[in-house]
């Protein structure tokens, strides 16, 4: 066949990665990628720096000498998922096939790979902050959950500074309830919040953007399906029979360092497609994320605390 398989895998791959930056709750984490080492695989390279603090100035002596040490700390995606999609070849062709492919890519990115790589992230950092003693318990009601909301980004404030950006992530039934809470018409604005190429439109509490996420990704525990075991060959995530939800999370922005790579992505046409005369699409995806010991401490996660 005259298409070129390869050229259309290199756009797949583009859009997908774009799409994944802009459309994911969790989206904005992956702006901070940019200090991470990666070149192909399941690795990258973290830069990990230590200062000296400054010393007194000597009129005779000059600057009191200081180090900067970087080293890069080596960590592997150890998230690796994929799938593999076949259209029979009677109901696409070789002119319809761009558009056919296309639009079941980027679906099934949106409501499969994204709602995943969103629950994944939002439940390690969860996890992060209940072994870094940064996990609060709190079961939100109307009467208290502004004074609530604000005490934790005070304390995050009291660490960070008030120069640091902050991110308040929410479960969007928590922000519903904070839309009505007594007080909040008095602190709670319209803002923008940029977010790879995106500008989205949200609501800000003291200066901060509130970026609401749907509860069934925002719990402190998943389970993660392999597609092929018994009852598990649906693939994708469920929640934990143990796990909580999370109320918010109040992180400095730079804290959360995500990576999502979309390996290459194969394409074969149905006559090189050896198991059926269709068209077949393999996709991989390679994620994770990681926050430094220097990070959490800008972050703050809530979680509920009822039964």
């Amino acid at each position: 066949m005259s298409i070129n398989t390869m050229e259309y895998a290199a756009v797949f791959m583009q859009e997908l990665d774009s799409q994944m930056v802009e459309c994911a709750t969790s989206g904005w984490m992956e702006d901070n990628a940019g200090q991470v080492q990666y070149s192909g695989g399941a690795e990258v390279k973290i830069p990990k720096m230590e200062l000296s603090g400054l010393g007194n100035y000597d009129r005779d002596k000059g600057f009191a000498t200081g180090s900067v040490t970087v080293n890069y700390e080596t960590k592997k995606l150890t998230q690796d998922r994929g799938r593999a999609f076949q259209v029979d070849a009677m109901d696409v062709d070789e002119t319809n096939f761009a558009a056919v492919a296309g639009n079941v890519m980027g679906e099934f990115q949106r409501t499969k790979v994204i709602p995943e790589i969103d629950a994944y992230r939002y439940s390690t950092i969860a996890q992060l902050a209940e072994t870094k003693s940064k996990k609060k318990d709190y079961t939100p009601a109307a009467d208290t959950i502004l004074e609530t909301l604000l005490n934790d980004m005070t304390e995050i404030r009291d660490k960070v500074g008030d120069g640091a950006e902050i991110v308040v992530t929410m479960s969007a039934k928590v922000a519903g309830m904070l839309d009505l809470a007594k007080g909040g018409n008095n602190i709670i604005e319209s803002g923008e919040f940029t977010q790879g190429n995106m500008t989205l439109k949200v609501k800000e509490i003291d200066g901060c953007p509130i970026i609401r996420v749907p509860s069934a990704r925002f719990k402190t525990k998943y389970d993660f399906y392999d597609g092929v075991s018994e009852s598990k060959e649906t693939g994708g995530f469920v929640a934990a029979a143990d796990a909580k939800d999370i109320n918010w999370i109040i992180a400095v922005r730079q804290a959360p360092i995500a990576v999502s790579k979309t390996d290459v992505t194969r394409i074969f046409d149905p006559m090189t497609n050896q198991n059926a005369n269709a068209w077949k699409i393999d996709y991989r995806k390679y994620h994770d994320l990681w926050i430094t010991d220097n990070g959490m401490e800008g972050v703050l996660v809530s979680v509920n605390s009822a039964e």
